[in-house]
């Protein structure tokens, strides 16, 4: 604990010198808080581990990466074990607006400037042919999961953005993307130009994730749900711990958890940071037009449809921001709402839910080994929300380094690579912001007055010298936390739209108790005897 502590100390110096029920299932106006993709589609359960095990491949977390991944293995005759701290799906998978496409935004012409067009090019076959892997699993095991080819489009209502755009356009024509510029849409949104991407798709994610779940079981994979991993051994052979002591030796590991819950002197804290963003679901008398669309301008506005229950629900995300960086008056579902009303013909509001994903340095994933000295440790991570192609570009480079396939890729998205442009630059900006955090976190009142404080909301305040949290619930009980996160000991903050505790520097998220609701953080908060 103590060498945990120096390291926290020494880590924060040197980036100050840079620069409840908080998830009901349903609200009172009876719109479901939970993902359409987790609503009638529930993956089998799987034991939690309760004994020592010994495999060829240990993946460490159950979401379309990890999946992907082990049925990639297991159908090469590999023997493998995955584990997840939760359920099959129940992160980012599970809250995605699950779009399979190539079109990242306004991103080809940055790639040009920053690694040439040859590396740009290479991004941009990676993730076509990732789509097209997915398709043939799709059709092989003919999966029913809603799969369906859409065009895409990014679009702006601003005149700056504008020329971006246009400038996008010149980066699709130089890489030979199959693309057009458009003055209008099929659809009802603000706009001065939108940019079109042919044959793109979108599906189902949690029924494709079942199709691949039954797989790895029929090829002897193993799988093991309420598994939280903390450490990885290095004797012999690989030891995977469990939090609750179990291990499971192997002779590699594969990190799928969204962020690395082992860092290995990978420094993944210091080369990303966390984004949340947020969907509302409606149903409309209007048939929706078809169609994936994202706007470039802030705040971003997306939109795509699925049917669901036999009827089409039109999903509306956006309202981007870094995790536990909250205005006080932040409420992004009514923002979301009100586009959605001032734009759309809105019959019912009926879903809401919310995401996080991580941004690398550069907006190229990490993927591949986790260092030279680890070379039997890989990792995935930093997605920057475009988890559905890049998951099986991951699962395919992964599993081609432990099968010693050859791919094209691999430099590409190598996890220790570090460009001075734009790398330096994001690296500053990045932990600059943390050291904020770290410090302007500790700063709180000494004063409060508990009578003031509503039921069904939170403050932080000083008790005894002490930084806590403190959250009055619905029967006007106060819940008291440690708000210093387990994960690396930045201060969390609250997070009133989920009524969650999150850290904004590496984006581990609390229940108002203080339970672990998202890593990296292992532990939860501690609590704290506080009497008013």
């Amino acid at each position: 604990m103590m060498e945990k502590r120096k390291y926290i100390a020494i880590y924060f110096s040197k980036l100050v010198k840079l620069s409840i029920d908080g998830e009901r299932k349903e609200d009172m106006m009876g719109v479901k808080r939970i993902p359409l993709w987790k609503e009638n589609s529930k993956i089998k359960d799987f034991p939690q581990l309760k004994n020592n095990e010994k495999t060829d491949v240990v993946v460490v977390g159950a979401g379309l990466t990890g999946v992907t991944t082990a049925y990639l293995l297991a159908t090469n005759g590999v023997k493998v074990i995955l584990v997840d701290r939760e359920e099959i799906g129940h992160g980012t998978t599970g809250h995605t607006t699950a779009k399979i496409t190539a079109q990242h935004g306004m991103i080809y012409n940055e790639f040009i400037s920053h690694f040439g067009k040859e590396q740009a090019l290479l991004y941009f076959q990676s993730q076509v042919d990732a789509m097209t892997r997915m398709e043939k699993i799709i059709k092989d095991l003919a999966i029913e999961c809603h799969f369906e080819k859409q065009d895409a489009y990014l679009f702006t209502n601003d005149e700056k953005n504008q020329r971006k755009l246009e400038s996008e356009f010149e980066a699709y024509q130089t890489l030979d993307i199959d693309g057009e510029g458009l003055l209008e849409l099929p659809i009802n949104f603000p706009m001065k130009y939108a940019l079109k991407m042919r044959d793109q798709a979108q599906f189902h994610p949690m029924y494709y994730l079942k199709a691949l779940v039954d797989e790895i079981i029929k090829h002897g994979g193993k799988i093991y749900e309420k598994t939280p991993i903390y450490d990885i051994d290095s004797t012999d052979h690989r030891v995977v711990r469990a939090l609750n002591q179990n291990t499971i030796v192997c002779d590699h590991v594969v990190i799928a958890t969204h962020f690395p819950f082992y860092e290995g002197e990978a420094l993944y804290s210091a080369r990303m940071y966390p984004s949340r963003s947020y969907v509302a679901g409606f149903s409309s008398d209007v048939k929706y037009p078809g169609g994936m669309y994202l706007s470039v301008d802030n705040p971003t506005r997306s939109l795509r449809s699925i049917i669901h229950n036999e009827q089409e629900i039109w999903l509306l995300g956006g309202e981007d921001h870094k995790t536990g960086q909250y205005q006080n008056n932040t409420m992004p579902y009514s923002l979301l709402k009100d586009f959605g009303e001032a734009n759309f013909s809105v019959k019912e509001w009926q879903y809401e839910w919310s995401a996080q994903d991580y941004i690398t340095l550069d907006k190229l994933p990490y993927i591949g080994r986790l260092n030279k000295n680890r070379p039997e440790i890989f990792v995935a991570t930093g997605y920057r929300k475009w988890g559905m192609t890049n998951s099986m570009v991951a699962a395919n480079i992964i599993s081609g380094l432990i099968l010693q396939k050859d791919n094209p890729y691999i430099d590409l998205y190598r996890s220790n690579r570090f460009h001075a442009d734009p790398d330096l630059k994001q690296f500053i900006s990045t932990n600059t912001n943390v050291a904020k955090e770290f410090v302007t976190g500790k700063i709180v009142s000494e004063k409060q007055d508990m009578k003031q404080l509503k039921t069904n909301s939170a403050t932080k305040v000083k008790h005894h010298g002490q930084t806590i949290g403190l959250f009055k619930d619905m029967q006007g009980k106060v819940h008291a936390v440690d708000t210093t996160c387990t994960h690396l000991g930045c201060e969390v903050n609250w997070n009133n739209t989920e009524k969650t505790w999150d850290c904004p520097c590496h984006g581990s998220r609390f229940e108002y108790n203080g339970d672990v609701v998202e890593g990296p953080a292992i532990e939860p908060l501690n609590k704290i005897d506080f009497s008013n």
